[in-house]
């Protein structure tokens, strides 16, 4: 299950407002990149595939993520942080085993 902090959310919906109307979709992907292998992607979505995974959260938005993201998304908190610099999403996963110093990107133990 993927947590959204009310941090998060209030950043989101700020951000939705910004379209001519209100996004369908939160989507959430696991792309290649970084200063490891791996890069969190946030996106939002007017359409959602059949092959998409859909739960919705407390405060009703939809969050979609595709079958391959999703088995690196379990227990995945999702946080809104500000500071003199700005701000910026956080992701705190259990199931990441290393993290870069910049925060961005991470690594997974292949099970082969």
């Amino acid at each position: 299950m993927i947590n959204v902090t009310q941090r998060a959310i209030a950043e989101l919906e700020r951000l939705t407002k910004n379209y001519d109307s209100s996004p369908n979709y939160l989507r959430i992907k696991i792309v290649e990149g970084g200063c490891l292998d791996l890069l969190y992607q946030l996106d939002f979505s007017e359409e959602c595939s059949d092959r998409d995974l859909q739960f919705t959260h407390d405060s009703g938005m939809v969050i979609i993520t595709d079958q391959k993201s999703s088995e690196h998304l379990q227990d995945l908190t999702i946080d809104y942080l500000e500071d003199m610099m700005g701000g910026a999403f956080q992701f705190d996963n259990p199931e990441i085993d290393h993290h870069c110093n910049c925060g961005l990107s991470f690594s997974v133990e292949s099970e082969e």
